[in-house]
């Protein structure tokens, strides 16, 4: 194996590792990104035991790594399989995916295809066909998809997805610079390319990699630690870290009063969502309404990224209240009760009806048991998505009507 091909192999390792594991932390729970990162991952470590089978210092070492290395090569495969399958049954069809963001999806199909080609390749090889530039081909591929299902998942967040995703990639690169150069001056200098050194490079720059990328988790946990005695200070090092992720998701150049109402009530039912999250919410493109704004300015509260995450759960929560029936009872089961309980109870109680883990029903109110029963024995979760996303296109609604009176009070 010559330098350059070395070389290759190792940056072709680190873009790999670093997008798998940024797509998995991007948004946790997001079944899509965490297959397409898994994949990565997996991809990544399969061209690591590549490398280290050829610079193996004994043939039953080299066996044993690659018989672990193929498994590896599969496994990409498998996890875009069931990529490709969540994508065709999400809420959103493929259709209006290639109609919004022909290139992104553009690049889905032909990454797929080529990836694809590689591998069967790689699984029945053909002599005239190196197999190291395969291996760097189908990790090209790979990158290319992560990097599609990453501008998806902005997209149907309605986020920012460069500055984000510029900023996770220069700090992994410098931190696996900063250590694994170190390691590289090393072998350059003084020992080539072993067995052992090639060990430590790989392992320092997936090390240096994963702590870049998991610094916020690795802080929060830390300060679990060092700050047990001061939940307070805890408490606040939580949300400024909250604020700075926020910052960096947040699209100021959308402009929401252009936007369709079917568009509008497609970011309206993912700010539902996010009601139980805080920092997710603080993301929303629809903290940047004007008439959040003034009500920030009615109270004499000074818009941040926090306040106008506060603000939107607080201005959802009314407007859910408002789907309320007027009737005394705090639940019901007719027609006329649908959507405020398929919102109310999941997304501002945090009731998950659907839930395997063990629920202390004691503890809870009467309405909100009486709402877990109904739920359980006779709505199915398919019908309750549904009710959701009916509901949600209500709350649209009224805030756009309170936009548009807010509007005519300018004008006036």
């Amino acid at each position: 194996m010559t330098t350059l091909e070395l070389t290759l192999q190792i940056i072709t390792f680190g873009l790999a590792l670093w997008l798998g594991l940024y797509l998995i932390r991007r948004n946790p729970g997001n079944n899509r990104l965490l297959l397409a990162g898994l994949g990565l991952a997996a991809y990544a470590a399969g061209l690591a035991l590549d490398l280290l089978v050829r610079y193996a210092p004994e043939p039953s070492l080299a066996a044993r790594l690659w018989d672990w290395q193929r498994p590896f090569l599969i496994l990409p495969a498998l996890f875009w399989l069931g990529l490709l399958i969540l994508l065709a049954r999400a809420e959103r069809s493929w259709h209006d995916r290639l109609r919004r963001q022909p290139r992104s999806a553009g690049v889905v199909i032909a990454a797929t295809i080529f990836f694809g080609l590689g591998l069967s390749f790689i699984l029945f090889p053909l002599a005239w066909l190196p197999r190291l530039w395969l291996l760097l081909g189908i990790g090209g591929d790979l990158i290319l998809l992560g990097t599609a299902v990453a501008v998806f998942d902005a997209f149907d967040e309605g986020e920012a997805l460069l500055p984000h995703f510029f900023r996770s990639f220069d700090y992994a690169l410098l931190t696996a610079v900063l250590f694994g150069g170190q390691v590289a001056l090393v072998i350059i200098f003084n020992t080539g390319v072993t067995f052992p050194m090639l060990l430590l490079l790989l392992t320092t720059i997936a090390a240096a990699i994963i702590i870049q990328v998991f610094a916020s988790a690795a802080q929060a946990l830390a300060d679990r630690v060092a700050f047990s005695p001061f939940p307070q200070i805890q408490q606040q090092r939580a949300t400024l870290r909250a604020a700075a992720e926020a910052v960096q998701r947040v699209d100021d150049h959308l402009n929401l009063n252009q936007l369709d109402a079917a568009e509008f009530a497609r970011l309206t039912r993912r700010a539902l969502s996010h009601m139980g999250n805080l920092p997710r919410l603080a993301a929303s493109p629809l903290t940047r309404l004007p008439l959040l704004e003034s009500r920030l300015r009615q109270r004499d509260v000074t818009p941040n990224t926090l306040s106008r995450a506060a603000e939107l759960k607080v201005m959802l929560s009314e407007s859910i209240d408002r789907l309320k029936p007027d009737e005394p009872e705090d639940f019901g089961v007719s027609d006329a009760w649908r959507h405020y309980n398929a919102l109310y109870f999941p997304y501002v109680v945090g009731l998950k009806p659907y839930s395997r883990r063990r629920v202390n029903r004691e503890d809870m109110e009467t309405a909100v048991r009486q709402a877990l029963r109904w739920f359980r024995a006779e709505i199915p979760q398919r019908t309750l998505y549904n009710w959701q996303n009916a509901a949600a296109k209500l709350v649209a609604q009224d805030i756009r009507e309170q936009s548009r009176q807010l509007t005519k009070k300018v004008t006036i």
